[in-house]
């Protein structure tokens, strides 16, 4: 298991005194202390200060760990395209700091529930519909065979490798390889666009003028058009029924206009779903054992459940889902 550099205290103030000191050299303001605002599944952290008469969120990525031109890459993309992502007022990218507009706190988590998720989704349809259709995907990293089955790997090497170490690996791999080919086959065959690769509820925010705020997109890819679909639908905090999501399915294929039958289409969103919410268990299992950020095994069965729900629509998974079922293998 490789190692993780674990950020001391002195650290973390060693770069606070670094970011006040850059801010001050630029001619920023500071009127008030860093309050933290957020911290995510990286070694990036947030915070929130008064600076030149306004409010400003500072984003710490320290190097080499982090590397902050691709989003800033993004930003540009997105603004250009007419969607709300963080103006970037200040940028230092050799230390791994960036001063941005302020969007709020307003996060989408604390409003979706399964009552009104219909009064919500349709604003963030016309989101994703401007991603697919009007951001600039050109020179961004492709999702290809070879990243999409990286990713499903995760689910062998970190959640099998780590967290349920009873299960016969040889068994396994046999129908793990066949599995895994199959589900990207059918995200190859998609229409390729922009995707933004982490959008849901957690980064997406009402900002200020009823603008749909969007923030963590710095590992954008050229990639399936469903993936940001099932990112969203497929929710980490919200539950939604079967039902529901399909009825969201044909709604987006339609808001889209994509020349694909509603049963394939549903199958690219399902195995699209698929691929990814598999590779989210692999990903909270390794934030567990490698990094040491607790809370996230907690987090683990509903993606789980999304993936044998999902197979279950299916016959020709048989056998992937009764391995996945075995008790040597769910959470």
């Amino acid at each position: 298991m490789e190692p993780v550099h674990q950020e001391t205290l002195a650290d973390q103030n060693f770069r606070l005194d670094q970011a006040r000191a850059w801010l001050r050299s630029v001619g920023v303001e500071i009127q008030s202390g860093f309050r933290n605002v957020a911290g995510d599944a990286s070694f990036r952290r947030y915070f929130r200060l008064n600076a030149d008469g306004d409010t400003r969120i500072l984003m710490d990525a320290p190097p080499p760990a982090e590397d902050t031109r691709p989003f800033i890459d993004v930003t540009q993309r997105l603004r250009t395209a007419g969607l709300q992502a963080p103006e970037v007022l200040k940028a230092n990218t050799k230390l791994g700091f960036l001063l941005l507009e302020d969007l709020g706190d307003d996060l989408y988590r604390e409003f979706l529930d399964t009552q009104n998720g219909k009064d919500h989704f349709p604003v963030l349809f016309e989101v994703l519909r401007k991603l697919a259709s009007k951001v600039d995907a050109g020179g961004l990293p492709v999702y290809d065979k070879a990243l999409l089955r990286t990713e499903m790997d995760l689910f062998p090497d970190w959640y099998l490798g780590c967290h349920r170490q009873s299960m016969p690996r040889k068994e396994f791999d046999v129908i793990w390889d066949r599995f895994c080919n199959q589900v990207i086959e059918s995200a190859l065959q998609q229409p390729c666009c922009f995707v933004h690769r982490d959008f849901h509820s957690a980064n997406l925010l009402k900002a200020p003028g009823g603008s749909v705020g969007i923030i963590d997109y710095q590992d954008a890819v050229k990639g399936p058009v469903t993936y940001d679909f099932i990112s969203l639908v497929w929710d980490r905090y919200v539950t939604w029924p079967r039902p529901q999501i399909e009825v969201w399915m044909e709604q987006y294929r339609q808001l889209l206009g994509v020349p694909v039958p509603p049963g394939q289409w549903r199958r690219y969103c399902d195995l699209m779903g698929v691929q990814r919410n598999i590779k989210v268990v692999g990903i909270f299992a390794r934030l567990h054992y490698r990094d040491g950020k607790t809370g996230y095994l907690e987090m683990i069965p509903r993606f789980y459940e999304y993936v044998t729900d999902t197979l279950r629509c299916y016959p020709e998974f048989s056998e992937m889902l009764e391995l996945l079922e075995q008790t040597e293998c769910a959470p």
